[in-house]
């Protein structure tokens, strides 16, 4: 089992900004791609966003312009900034070694009024 630890969840406004963050232990965390995932109440999870072990970026196309991934090798955490939210994207986020079959608990992210 690899811990992956996620944080920094919580209620937001229409309009304001999360940071969410992602520890993983048990791993070669620097040869890994890693994504951020999101499972809304009644639908399938989706990919939100991925970065490659070299720091390659990509993004589903109802976040971009709006999150961004980033990854620190040295601390073995890959972040999701999160700005202009919206209430659709309400969901439990993950994060997920690409290629592995480890899931952390993940962190609610509800964007309410």
């Amino acid at each position: 089992q690899v811990p992956l630890v996620e944080s920094g969840g919580g209620l937001e406004q229409p309009g304001g900004s999360l940071r969410l963050s992602c520890t993983a232990s048990g791993i070669i965390f620097s040869t890994y791609s890693m994504g951020w995932y999101r499972q809304a109440p009644g639908k399938q999870r989706e990919l939100v966003a991925s970065i490659t072990n070299r720091a390659i970026t990509s993004y589903s196309d109802f976040v971009q312009g709006r999150f961004m991934i980033s990854r620190d090798n040295g601390k073995n955490t890959v972040a999701l900034q999160m700005n202009n939210l919206k209430p659709d994207d309400t969901a439990v986020y993950y994060c997920h070694p690409i290629g592995t079959l480890y899931w952390g608990q993940g962190t609610q992210v509800t964007v309410s009024s």
